[in-house]
């Protein structure tokens, strides 16, 4: 009997879509990862004798190594296919090395996208491991863990335990306390603006508003006196049109997106942390069942800086928008984008791997992120092809008494690429006025009103997840795997708090920056950082020996952890204060952590025991008594929303109003009380929670699963008394015929057999977090 052939992929999920392109003669089987690496209780590096690099099996995983073994073993060819990056190159490495696959019975193949040619193609021309990426990787791994190993336990003995540090997350962390410290240092400045209120002289012909614009150019008002003196020149001297411009302005799309920008827009849009966009990204690329067609690999590989798209993926996206959208929507020819230099090109940017698979035909075999995810880089790419949207654009220029007056309107002539997709903003936009009236140079206009206004400068804006990716990659910090996992463990280690969108450090990170930032100055030094990030794409690319690299780095470095002992007295972090004031004693509480995150503590513990969960007020009133809705933790860690009379001590004014629902700024038209929206993530439509009014929408109708009356936020009943409402547990989704059998049954298959059960079998999103992007505690 022939022997077949073996392939090892990273994840289940994977394997199961490339099982179905190669049919028989192929045993696809799974790594769930990386199957060896550095030992978790001890730095594994000998930095005395060359960085020889003691890599160890990982901990539960003998079963699926030995599966390998005597799968390997018994193949006539064994095809590592990994993902295509340095990770995928090394774990394929370490696959080799550990199963002891000979080197004529090793193939190395990758996919930019899993689909049937691509992987039907890549196993027919297969290549040998590419060591330069693998060693690219080893050098990277050890600079983490000689960087994570050595500081934190300094950080353990200086400020506490529990601390790390690391070469890109103690950069970000630098980049946020920066920022923090900018916004305190602001000192702002004021300025002023004029609106005027003009119309033409032949009544109900056209009102519009003009703005100051300045002399013979434009120039700021900075006090009172200079707008007073404006205004009185103005006062009784005549307007009139001094300039009319009328132009079609062409506004280009996106480009396609990268790791980056995918990770930015998904926050922005979709409001999806980095770390999750890449795990659903990771399970669109390794595949999803499509019914009638089974597995199908949905994305381009997603961890890439490239811009580069290929030519049957333009060509696709040319015949789609043609036979969709008709020929004024295609530029003429396929767009190309320069990928910004240093960028790795190794593969395309990110998009769908047959774009005629639109995100409606298979919205139904698609879970809701998934949906989300896929039409949002789905749109993306067909946009990037489309031609370029066109607004009429009108500016008009006003004048009287020598000052100038402009008012400018821009309306959306041809949609082009916005019939699909526009890109978001970090910042919000200015609205802009209605259409302007059809006027000529020459023409008087009668002042009807004169609005001055007083503004101050503001601060810059704190960082959001979006824009510190972004400015990661603009300095050069890190690369693509790397941003989800730096801003997760900032998050966790809680150097940095998230405030709504945006990203604020604690004392505690400031305390750990400023540390670093005086003993470890290269370590948290963007410019040092980025050049590492340079010299580690020289090693890919075959130019720099990653052992030399290690040794140039590691003897400046062992000087400053030297003098950092010796030198460093332990600091104290001081307490964050809030502006909570104690029930028991009238001190201000202060911010502390446990098990599920942060809440409020007296400072006076032990002798005023007195803790509260973080609250956060919540836009609209109480329907019950009008107090404020306060957003809070139960102890268990969920949030809900309730009155902040819910413990008032006087039992007359105390309020049980409770809801899982989440109170929105906008009131119900009928009744005039807040309204409220289902939880979760994405858009939900507002709907009125009064009884009373013809606008009532009953609980059953809101779009959440049904709920037991153990599962429904009791009047009156303490949140942490409370189980969680049956739409968020995600286990909800799936049902088996036994659980039909009887209340009893279903109760017990809840407990501890099915978790047990549930334990034993792996899954795609496990294999896809078992990368090692995340640098070392």
């Amino acid at each position: 009997m022939a022997k077949s052939n073996l392939v090892i992929v990273e994840s289940p999920a994977k394997a199961k879509t490339i099982g179905k392109y190669l049919g028989p003669g192929y045993e696809v089987k799974a790594s769930m990862g990386h199957v060896r690496d550095l030992p978790k209780s001890k730095l594994g590096v000998d930095v005395e004798h060359g960085f020889a690099v003691d890599y160890q099996p990982i901990k539960g995983k003998e079963e699926v190594i030995s599966d390998l073994k005597k799968a390997a073993k018994g193949s006539e060819k064994v095809f590592l296919a990994t993902d295509p990056d340095r990770e995928g190159e090394a774990i394929s490495w370490h696959l080799k090395e550990l199963l002891g696959i000979p080197d004529d019975k090793t193939y190395r193949v990758t996919f930019n996208e899993i689909t049937k040619k691509v992987v039907n193609d890549s196993i027919a021309s297969p290549r040998s491991i590419d060591m330069d990426l693998v060693d690219a990787q080893q050098a990277r791994r050890v600079l983490d863990r000689i960087v994570g190993y050595q500081i934190s336990p300094l950080l353990w003995k200086k400020i506490r335990r529990g601390l790390s540090a690391g070469r890109v997350q103690s950069v970000a962390t630098r980049l946020v306390a920066e920022r923090e410290a900018d916004i305190k240092a602001f000192v702002p400045q004021e300025y002023w603006s004029i609106d005027v209120d003009l119309e033409r002289i032949a009544p109900n012909l056209g009102k519009f508003k003009a703005a100051f614009y300045g002399k013979e150019k434009k120039m700021e008002l900075h006090s009172r006196a200079e707008v007073d003196q404006v205004l009185s020149a103005v006062q009784g001297a005549p307007f009139s049109v001094v300039g009319v411009k009328r132009q079609d302005k062409l506004r280009n799309p996106a480009p396609p997106f990268t790791t980056s920008t995918l990770q930015q827009e998904a926050s922005r849009k979709l409001n999806m942390t980095p770390r999750r966009t890449m795990s659903i990204a990771q399970q669109l690329y390794e595949g999803v069942d499509i019914a009638g067609e089974g597995a199908v690999g949905l994305i381009t590989y997603m961890r890439t800086d490239s811009l580069r798209l290929s030519d049957e993926a333009t060509a696709a996206a040319r015949d789609f928008i043609l036979g969709r959208y008709g020929k004024d929507y295609y530029p003429g020819k396929a767009r190309v984008y320069k990928t910004k230099s240093g960028a790795q090109d190794a593969h395309e940017a990110i998009r769908p791997s047959d774009v005629t698979l639109t995100p409606e035909d298979i919205k139904k075999d698609l879970t809701a992120e998934q949906y989300r995810l896929y039409k949002l880089i789905w749109s993306r790419f067909l946009a990037c092809q489309m031609a370029s949207a066109v607004y009429d654009s009108v500016s008009i220029d006003v004048r009287s008494a020598g000052y100038t007056f402009r008012a400018n309107h821009s309306a959306l002539k041809f949609s082009g690429y916005t019939a699909v997709y526009v890109e978001g903003k970090d910042e919000e936009e200015e609205v802009s006025q209605s259409p302007l009236p059809d006027l000529k140079e020459g023409e008087p206009l009668a002042l009807k009103e004169t609005s001055p206004e007083q503004h101050f400068t503001q601060p810059p804006a704190r960082y959001t997840e979006a824009t510190l990716i972004k400015a990661l990659e603009e300095k050069g910090i890190g690369r693509p795997s790397t941003y989800a996992p730096t801003i997760s463990t900032i998050l966790d280690r809680e150097y940095v708090v998230k405030e709504g969108k945006y990203l604020r450090t604690t004392p505690l990170g400031e305390v750990v920056t400023d540390l670093m930032k005086d003993k470890f100055t290269d370590i948290v030094d963007t410019a040092f950082t980025a050049h590492m990030e340079e010299q580690l794409d020289e090693v890919e690319e075959g130019k720099v020996d990653w052992k030399s690299l290690l040794g140039q780095f590691y003897g400046g470095f062992e000087k400053e952890l030297r003098e950092a002992e010796q030198d460093t007295e332990r600091i104290k972090v001081p307490d964050e204060v809030s502006d909570v004031i104690c029930p028991l004693c009238g001190r201000n509480l202060v911010y502390k952590s446990g098990r599920f995150g942060r809440f409020l503590a007296c400072p006076g513990w032990p002798e005023c025991p007195h803790t509260q969960p973080i609250v956060i007020e919540m836009p609209g009133k109480c329907p019950k008594c009008g107090g404020r809705i306060l957003k809070k933790t139960s102890k268990r860690g969920y949030a809900y929303y309730g009155c902040e009379n819910n413990t008032n001590k006087d039992e007359a004014k105390r309020c049980d109003f409770m809801t899982w629902d989440v109170p929105v700024k906008d009131n119900c038209p009928e009744c005039g009380h807040t309204l409220f929206k289902k939880s979760g993530r994405g858009f939900k439509r507002p709907f009125c929670i009064n009884p009373d009014c013809p606008n009532f929408l009953p609980e059953d109708q809101r779009g959440y699963k049904k709920k037991t009356t153990a599962e429904t936020p009791a009047e009156g009943m303490p949140p942490e008394e409370e189980k969680k409402p049956a739409v968020k547990k995600a286990a909800a989704k799936k049902t088996t015929a036994k659980k039909a059998a009887s209340k009893e049954t279903a109760a017990v298959k809840k407990t501890a057999p099915a978790k047990k059960t549930a334990a034993k079998k792996p899954t795609a999103k496990k294999a896809a977090g078992t990368r090692s992007g995340k640098e070392e505690p």
